[in-house]
């Protein structure tokens, strides 16, 4: 059980921060545990209460896998996608903090702040500190921040009384860990110490724990004679099998991931065995462009894999649901999204339509539950998503759970962004979303709208097609679109986009609308 105590006088002072702790060392660890006890006390006390004085660090740090994120197009300007955390600055007392690799362009900024209802820009922008390492290169910007100690010192002293301020991160590796001891203030995710619950072995051993369905096969692989045995084990329990799915523990949006196709596989067990082991070189189709079995096979060493049946079905969908567990060990079930798949193997996460399909997701939101308190008994907290494959037969809609992210994700923000601006909250029972008015409120939404035509449009172009062609979201009617990325626009051609609107088909409508309109206006 997580302790329901109140900040006492030490954690309110907050502990003296050395820069000199080794990163990773008992001393490092301790000092983090310490932090982490304040945080049931402040979610009770601090952020629960609209009024409360409160800084929130927001530190948008991408810390994955280097060779994942080289594929992402414009992986720097995904530092933005958490600019709809300026919206919290409607509550008048809140403070927040946003530190980038490279400074925020002003038009962006005043954007977000233009999308704040009740408290004027002005009075928000005296609270909120923008803060830059000036550092555009790859690589995670919490380890660009601890390489720079005198920018590590304006930070602490920007922050101000400790005990009212957390950190925020996109997703929490052994760098935020030690951010987070450094700024002396605690981290407001799941523990690095538990970031295997979120890998795709870990995923699998969490779903048996809790009793939720998911695909046949085997975890912890390390190397060719493992997938050759998990293979051969899955075709013999499950003889009409046509496909199955390598899959490295720390994949990302669909990165990692090999099919594998049993056609023309012989019969029996010797036969099969070495019919298998000679197609790995060669029969498995990668979701990475141009990999290969031997850098696979690497990175299958160093952090392991798992092989799981392909699910089959006529009419089979790909939903999420995502989950918050507080601090103080509540459970909110926060929303379930119909995720949009594409690329050559149809694994590619592209955008999402929120809510999921009525049909499935009270199911869904149940099975995910059962996932979200087993997390729970292994100490997470934070936000994470749970990622399922749906298919539909005579009998109705089944579902198997198939991942589970231990972080924000491409889901996180459209979402967040909705009840930033619209306020309410989502019914898991009934699959639909209220606003603080009522309203039923759905979206499409998407980070990845490429076109090179769009190179040639800047930030404040694509705002002023929004407005010029009434598509900018509207607080009266709570409906229209809001973008991210937009620093990416005139570089990579490439940019982010919530259409809400009363129902997925009128929000599916105006998300074309937009695009038509910005097409339109790149020529």
């Amino acid at each position: 059980m997580i302790a329901r105590t109140r900040l006492g006088p030490e954690a309110q002072r907050g502990e003296q921060v050395d820069e000199r702790i080794q990163p990773g060392s008992p001393e490092e660890l301790r000092r983090f545990a310490a932090l982490q006890e304040r945080l049931p006390a402040l979610f009770r006390d601090v952020l629960d209460d609209p009024a409360a004085p409160r800084t929130v660090v927001v530190v948008p740090a991408l810390s994955l896998d280097p060779e994942q994120l080289e594929r992402i197009t414009g992986t720097v300007h995904y530092e933005e996608r958490h600019l709809s955390m300026l919206l919290l600055l409607r509550m008048p007392a809140t403070r927040l903090v946003y530190v980038t690799s490279q400074p925020l362009h002003e038009p962006i900024v005043d954007y977000y702040l233009g999308m704040l209802q009740g408290i004027p820009p002005e009075h928000a922008r005296k609270r909120l500190l923008l803060m830059s390492t000036f550092d555009g290169t790859s690589g995670s910007l919490a380890a660009k921040l601890l390489a720079r100690p005198r920018l590590l010192a304006r930070l602490r002293k920007a922050i101000g009384d400790p005990a009212i301020a957390h950190l925020s991160v996109f997703n929490s590796s052994p760098l935020e860990r030690s951010l987070a001891v450094a700024l002396g203030i605690p981290l407001y995710a799941c523990d690095p110490d538990l970031a295997a619950l979120g890998g795709k072995s870990g995923a699998r051993r969490v779903f048996r724990e809790a009793g939720v369905p998911h695909p046949d096969g085997s975890e912890g692989l390390r190397d060719a004679q493992d997938v050759t045995d998990a293979l051969v084990a899955l075709k013999g329990r499950q003889p009409g099998l046509r496909t199955a799915v390598v899959k490295l523990d720390e994949g990302f949006s669909g990165e990692g991931n090999a099919v594998f196709s049993f056609d023309g596989a012989p019969a029996g067990e010797a036969q099969l065995r070495s019919w298998v082991s000679g197609r790995l070189r060669e029969g498995l189709h990668y979701r990475a462009p141009n990999d290969e079995w031997e850098h696979f096979a690497a990175k299958l060493g160093a952090c392991q894999g798992i092989v799981e049946a392909w699910i089959e079905g006529e009419d089979k969908r790909s939903p999420s649901a995502q989950y918050r567990v507080s601090p103080l060990g509540d459970i909110e079930c926060l929303s379930t999204h119909d995720q949009v798949l594409g690329g050559s193997s149809g694994q590619v996460f592209l955008g999402s339509r929120f809510p999921a399909s009525r049909d499935y997701a009270p199911l869904i939101a149940r099975l995910g539950l059962r996932v979200a308190r087993q997390l729970r008994e292994h100490g997470v907290i934070g936000r994470f998503a749970v990622d399922f494959v749906v298919a539909r037969d005579a009998d109705g809609w089944r579902a198997e759970a198939i991942e589970i992210n231990l972080r924000k994700g491409g889901t996180t923000f459209p979402f967040q962004l909705l009840q930033l601006l619209a306020g309410g909250q989502y019914d898991p029972d009934e699959g639909v979303y209220h606003t603080r008015d009522g309203r039923l409120r759905s979206y499409y939404a998407t980070d990845n709208l490429v076109n090179e035509a769009y190179r040639r449009l800047t930030p404040e172009d694509v705002v002023d097609v929004a407005i010029e062609e009434s598509l900018h979201y509207d607080p009266a009617t709570e409906r229209g679109v809001a973008f991210s990325l937009l620093g990416c626009v005139a570089e990579y051609g490439k940019l982010g986009i919530t259409a809400i609107d009363a129902t997925r088909a009128q929000a599916d409508s105006l998300y074309r609308q937009a695009v038509s309109a910005l097409d339109a206006a790149a020529g």
